[in-house]
């Protein structure tokens, strides 16, 4: 059980694996007026860097879980840089089915959704382990444009146009669901960029050190097309944001 070796090459230096920098990551944790004690549940957590670095600068505890053998290592080896260990754990499972021990104050998926098979799918994943009055985080991709064409459904890693709501959209199906949207922060284009570009980058190193390696030809093709695909459609058609949600 793990990821694909070609998404931990496309990431294996990022810290945020979503199209957030860590300033946004850090206006988002003084936006939740988070408390020392603050317990938070991270499914599908990647490196770890939400939760270690609320912890170091919040006093958060908790516990992130992540399908991925190497970012679940690069998340531990976080926490003892920031000198978090004692305060948060990772586990390397499905954070679709983990069950979490005692209920938190805060249980987020961000950017993720597909562990539930959606918003309101992982929303039940995540209800399950948060006390009651607790808050809910869950990142998701949103249309900043309509999608003029398949082709830019496709390049924005989407099957159908109806897989992403809108941003209204995406508020109102809160609503639906029985929840108050508390608070949000939203992607820019720059914080696209450092997720998107930077993958270039790692790919083009990784494939400099494995030029014979089995994948060298599919990771190759990739970009060779990437940057235009990028610039040409997601970037300007996809939003991203993180939402904080409470039950009403």
């Amino acid at each position: 059980m793990d990821l694909p070796r070609s998404f931990v090459i496309r990431e294996r230096d990022h810290r945020i694996h979503n199209p957030f920098t860590a300033a946004k990551l850090a206006t988002l944790g003084r936006a939740l007026r988070l408390r020392p004690g603050t317990t938070l549940l991270d499914l599908a957590c990647g490196s770890g860097e939400m939760l270690c670095q609320w912890s170091h600068a919040h006093g958060v505890t908790g516990t992130g879980v992540d399908i991925s053998t190497v970012f679940v290592d690069a998340a531990r080896a976080r926490a003892v840089e920031l000198g978090v260990a004692g305060r948060v754990a990772f586990v390397h499972g499905d954070a679709a089915t983990y069950t979490a021990e005692v209920e938190v104050d805060v249980a987020a998926c961000v950017g993720a959704t597909w562990i539930g098979g959606g918003v309101a799918g992982t929303i039940g994943l995540l209800e399950r382990a948060l006390r009651p009055g607790g808050l809910l985080l869950i990142g998701e991709p949103f249309w900043r444009v309509d999608p003029p064409d398949e082709a830019t459904v496709t390049a924005c890693h989407a099957a159908a146009r109806e897989d992403f709501h809108d941003l209204p959209g995406l508020v109102a199906l809160f609503g639906r669901l029985g929840f108050d949207l508390v608070e949000m922060v939203l992607a820019d284009e720059d914080s696209w960029d450092r997720y998107v570009a930077a993958q270039w980058l790692s790919v083009r190193r990784w494939l400099d050190a494995h030029p014979d390696d089995e994948l060298a030809g599919e990771l190759r093709a990739e970009l060779d097309t990437a940057p235009l695909r990028y610039v040409r459609y997601q970037r300007p058609h996809l939003g991203w944001g993180v939402f904080a949600l409470m039950r009403r």
